[in-house]
């Protein structure tokens, strides 16, 4: 079986996973969570080297302000207890996204992790948080104009492989894999350059219950799609 180096997951469900248990959304926050560590070691098991998680979109600042509020206590908590768990699966932990908005606390515990986890050689994992693919795009462009009125770029030198470079996930591979939990089956700006090849798969259970179970039948799946590009197999086979 061909274990995708680099998969990516939409954490959805858990508000209503949460409800369905009679139970307030923070609840299910809390153990969706939790799971992340679950699943973290579970991928890393199996073979997996790269985990991108969507945590927080820029759009989750519309939530009501207690489950906002909610969220970010949350946040602090496992970027605490986060170095810990790293350390012992020897995770090489960062987080995409844009930062200025989070609170400073929340910030420096950021900073303090991917610096402690910089040289794990194990999982590396992304946390996207307060994330968004429009305006990471947006960010890149910006600080690519910039670099061109310092003289730092010249606009000839712009391809692929350069625009990548300014983009928040600037030396990790393209996902092999997006999951998105729950039933949901939109992509919610998430990742939008980087899955531009990667295989879709939407699974109807939500994120807390999503076991190892799961993510082994979404990478069966995986396995029995035909990949091609551009009219020709991954193994670089015409397409007939």
């Amino acid at each position: 079986m061909r274990i995708p180096a680099h998969v990516a997951i939409i954490l959805d469900g858990n508000g209503r996973w949460a409800k369905g248990k009679g139970m307030p959304r923070n609840y299910g926050h809390t153990q969706g969570a939790k799971n992340v560590e679950v699943i973290c070691e579970e991928a890393w098991n199996i073979g997996i080297k790269y985990l991108t998680v969507y945590a927080f979109s820029t759009e989750n600042w519309n939530r009501p302000e207690h489950e906002v509020n909610a969220l970010m206590k949350l946040l602090r908590n496992y970027m605490k207890n986060c170095v810990k768990t790293a350390h012992k699966n020897h995770m090489r932990v960062r987080v995409i996204g844009d930062k200025s908005r989070l609170d400073a606390d929340i910030r420096q515990s950021i900073a303090e992790l991917e610096q402690e986890t910089q040289n794990n050689d194990g999982l590396n994992f992304q946390i996207a948080i307060n994330y968004g693919s429009r305006d990471e795009i947006l960010r890149a462009v910006n600080q690519m104009l910039k670099d061109c009125r310092t003289g730092a770029l010249q606009p000839g030198q712009v391809d692929e492989r350069k625009f990548g470079s300014y983009l928040d996930t600037a030396d990790i591979p393209d996902p092999d894999l997006l999951i998105r939990t729950s039933g949901e089956e939109r992509i919610s700006n998430f990742l939008l350059w980087q899955i531009a090849y990667s295989e879709l798969y939407f699974c109807p259970v939500p994120w807390p219950d999503f076991d190892k179970k799961e993510l082994m039948q979404a990478i069966e799946e995986y396995n029995r799609r035909d990949r091609r590009y551009g009219g020709l197999k991954a193994e670089g086979k015409e397409e007939e």
